[in-house]
C-alpha cells in the first residue's frame, strides 16, 4: 500500500525553514541574555572564578577605610552574585550601586550595577590583591580577607633601625632610619641620610607606621608608600611601580 505524501510547495518550505531559523535565533538570544557577564573571561577563568569566591577586604590607599565583600559563584542578572556589608556604602558611597561582579578583558575584575555598567574596575597586582582607581577618588585595594587577617598582628618594634632603599638590581640608592620616637600621635619619626636618590627625595618621606602588616611611609606632601614583607629583612613596595623599590634592614 502506498502512503500518499502531502504536497508542499517550495515557497511553503522556505517559509517554514525561515520560521525555524527565527526560533533558533530567539532561543540563542535568550541564552546569551541569561549568561553571566563573566562568560567573556579567558579559558582559565574557571580557576580565576574559584579563586575569587569567598570574603575579601576593600580598602583605600591608607587603609583607614575598610569594608567586607563576599564574592559568590551564584548567577545574577548582571553577572555573579555579590554581598557587600553595610560599611561599604558608608565608607565607599559609589559601591552602594554594585549588584554583581564578573571578569572582563585582560582578567579585569569588574564590579557592576544592575545594568552591567562598571562601577569599579580592578587589576590583580599580586596574588590575592587587586587595585582599582576611580577619578577624583583615589585608589581602591581589594585583599583576600584571610591574608589581611593573618597580617594584622604585626608590630612596629621589629622595624626600628637603619634600612636601605634599593632597586630591583639591589643597588643601594638611599639610607633611612626608622626611629622609635613619635612623629605625631599616629606615626614614628623617619630620617633620611645625605645622598639619597631623587626618587626618594621627590617623595619626601617624613614619618612611618605599621598598618595591618604593611609598612607605610608618609610623605609631607600627602601621598604614602606601602611595603609588604618579602622575608625577615626585606620589604617591597606595593603596588610595584615601573621602578621596583625594596627596603632592606642593615
Amino acid at each position: 500500500m502506498t502512503v500518499p505524501v502531502p504536497h508542499v510547495s517550495l515557497p511553503g518550505m522556505m517559509l517554514e525553514m525561515s520560521r525555524i531559523r527565527r526560533s533558533a535565533l530567539v532561543f540563542a538570544g535568550l541564552v546569551a541574555l541569561t549568561a553571566p557577564a563573566g562568560a567573556q573571561a579567558p579559558p582559565d577563568a574557571s580557576e580565576s572564578l574559584k579563586a575569587m569566591a569567598g570574603t575579601w577586604e576593600m580598602s583605600n590607599s591608607d587603609r583607614d577605610r575598610t569594608c567586607t565583600i563576599t564574592f559568590t559563584l551564584d548567577q545574577a542578572s548582571a553577572g555573579y552574585a555579590i554581598d557587600l556589608d553595610k560599611a561599604c556604602a558608608e565608607q565607599f558611597p559609589p559601591l552602594r550601586d554594585v549588584a554583581a561582579w564578573s571578569f572582563g578583558k585582560n582578567d579585569t575584575l569588574l564590579l557592576v550595577d544592575r545594568r552591567r555598567n562598571p562601577i569599579l574596575e580592578m587589576l590583580e597586582v599580586e596574588v590575592g590583591m587587586f587595585e582599582g582607581l576611580r577619578p577624583n577618588e583615589g585608589r581602591y585595594f581589594l585583599q583576600n580577607a584571610a591574608v589581611a587577617a593573618a597580617t594584622r598582628d604585626k608590630t612596629a618594634d621589629q622595624l626600628f633601625g637603619t634600612w636601605t632603599f634599593s632597586g630591583a638590581a639591589g643597588t643601594p640608592i638611599c639610607t633611612v632610619t626608622l626611629a622609635d620616637t613619635a612623629a605625631d600621635a599616629d606615626s614614628f619619626a623617619l630620617k633620611l641620610e645625605p645622598g639619597c636618590d631623587q626618587l626618594i627625595t621627590r617623595f619626601g618621606p617624613r614619618a612611618w607606621k605599621m598598618d595591618r602588616g604593611q609598612l607605610v611611609l608618609l610623605s609631607g606632601k600627602g601621598p604614602v608608600w606601602r611595603f609588604e614583607e618579602s622575608d625577615s629583612t626585606t620589604w617591597r613596595r606595593i603596588p610595584e611601580a615601573r621602578q621596583p623599590l625594596l627596603l632592606t634592614k642593615q
